[in-house]
């Protein structure tokens, strides 16, 4: 294999290396032993491979990784690699060795190596990829406010379930919650509770199941630990007359002087159940309003397409762009996005008297709305750029134009209610509950009306079936 496929390895090889449909190696020619390992998802990691007590045929041969391509360099790979390599020739093995060292690991040191070798997504589309540097961030502060306090000193492989379900239970408790000053306007802020707990369980499940491939534990204490893991269903969402209440919130702001962009990144949030960032951190080059879509280059699942309705592209359309910057709603200062919605969105909720809504109800509601009013699930995932695994096959036989049309019939009535138009003295709520039997005449009458408003050949073959039906008494 060596010869087969070895070359002096540089940077510039190693970043013209792509994935293939198995992992290769790529073997440095000056260096024996010495290589570059391509993973599928494209990681690439640089190993050593040698056989033990002298080696010969017979010799146990070792694999021993020596770091990630990017925090190491090729130069520094190549170095590592020599100096263990070098003590194989008198004896050593640093494979055997490392494994030892590794099943004597602390979780604080544990930790630090999934910081800097682990934080990778480890399932769906975009698995293999490093983690979202946000997500990141926030999941090595869990893991620090959190574990290293209660579980820091203790050896990663001697803890079982059971640790894991006290562990959770002190969290639930509050004994890891903290408000502390660390510096001028700057304070930690630790929340326990079973919210909490129940996100950081799936994080130390990750670092577990990150010790278990580099085989530091023998097994995951997480997995058979009876803690929960899921946080609760949220289904909240706004019905039309919240929205109402919400938009005349947004107006009155906006008539007071607020930032207009936080109220137009707000009205979007209503408009395309877009996620919070997905707007506020909207680039003009990820908006086509002639087809109607928005085009994330980096959404949550990835490059996403998402259409639109009539009145967010209005809405775009009135937005004025700003030189030397792609943002939709640049920052007041500094080259990033619009951050003041942290402010301005708790002062539209406390007017609008809609306590605990979020930018994500919002989301909910898009969805809700959509569904209620007899969008298939197809069409709301395209809106809503869904990436579950069981509804990829479906979504990826949506096509612009039904799932645009199904965008703007959804954001119309959004963008009436948040007009205040809103039909009086009738209360619209969505989805249906099941114990809510709506008369179906009247749904029959609303979806022929919906149909026939929509124009074409079929609407036009509807008329003349109904006008031959209607006899001149009922004319």
């Amino acid at each position: 294999m060596a010869k087969r496929n070895s070359v002096l390895l540089t940077k510039d090889v190693v970043d013209r290396a792509k994935p293939a449909g198995q992992r290769y190696v790529i073997w440095d020619n000056e260096l024996p032993g010495f290589g570059v390992r391509v993973g599928t998802t494209g990681m690439k990691t640089f190993v050593a491979k040698y056989r033990t007590s002298g080696g010969g045929r017979t010799a146990t041969q070792q694999w021993l990784i020596i770091g990630r391509f990017g925090p190491l360099t090729v130069f520094e790979a190549r170095k590592l690699a020599k100096i263990k390599l070098g003590s194989v020739a008198v004896g050593a093995d640093p494979a055997a060795e490392l494994k030892a060292k590794r099943r004597e690991m602390t979780m604080d040191v544990l930790i630090d190596l999934y910081e800097n070798e682990g934080c990778i997504v480890q399932r769906g589309k975009r698995q293999g990829e490093p983690m979202k540097p946000r997500t990141k961030a926030y999941t090595l502060a869990r893991l620090r406010h959190h574990v290293i306090p209660l579980l820091g000193k203790r050896k990663a492989p001697e803890l079982n379930p059971g640790d894991i379900e006290r562990f959770v239970a002190d969290v639930t408790a509050g004994k890891t919650a903290r408000d502390e000053k660390v510096g001028p306007r700057r304070r930690i802020i630790v929340r326990g509770g079973p919210g909490a707990a129940r996100k950081v369980v799936r994080d130390l499940s990750a670092v577990f199941s990150f010790a278990l491939r580099r085989e530091i534990v023998l097994r995951n204490p997480c997995d058979h630990a009876a803690v929960r893991k899921t946080d609760n269903q949220k289904d909240r969402y706004l019905t039309f007359e919240e929205v109402a209440r919400l938009g005349a919130a947004l107006d009155e702001l906006e008539a007071e002087g607020v930032n207009s962009k936080a109220v137009n990144i707000a009205r979007l949030w209503a408009l395309t159940g877009c996620r919070r960032d997905e707007i506020a951190g909207l680039r003009w080059s990820e908006v086509d309003l002639d087809e109607g879509l928005l085009l994330l280059a980096d959404s949550k699942t990835g490059k996403s397409r998402r259409p639109i309705g009539t009145a967010a592209i209005a809405l775009l359309r009135s937005i004025h762009k700003v030189e030397d910057t792609d943002f939709v709603f640049p920052g007041e200062r500094g080259d990033g996005h619009y951050q003041g919605t942290k402010v301005i969105w708790p002062r539209a909720i406390k007017k609008a008297n809609l306590p605990g809504v979020t930018p994500h109800t919002l989301r909910h509601t898009v969805g809700s709305a959509a569904i209620s009013s007899g969008e298939a699930m197809a069409l709301t995932g395209a809106i809503l750029g869904h990436a579950n695994p069981r509804s990829t096959a479906i979504y990826a036989h949506v096509q612009a134009d039904p799932s645009r049309r199904a965008a703007n019939r959804v954001s119309k009535k959004i963008a009436d209610a948040l007009a205040g138009n809103a039909p009086p003295g009738k209360r619209h709520t969505f989805p249906a509950r099941p114990d809510q039997h709506a008369d179906a005449d009247e749904n029959l009458l609303q979806a022929l009306t919906d149909r026939l408003a929509e124009g074409g050949q079929l609407a036009s073959e509807l008329r003349r079936t109904i006008s031959g039906l209607v006899t001149p008494k009922d004319r």
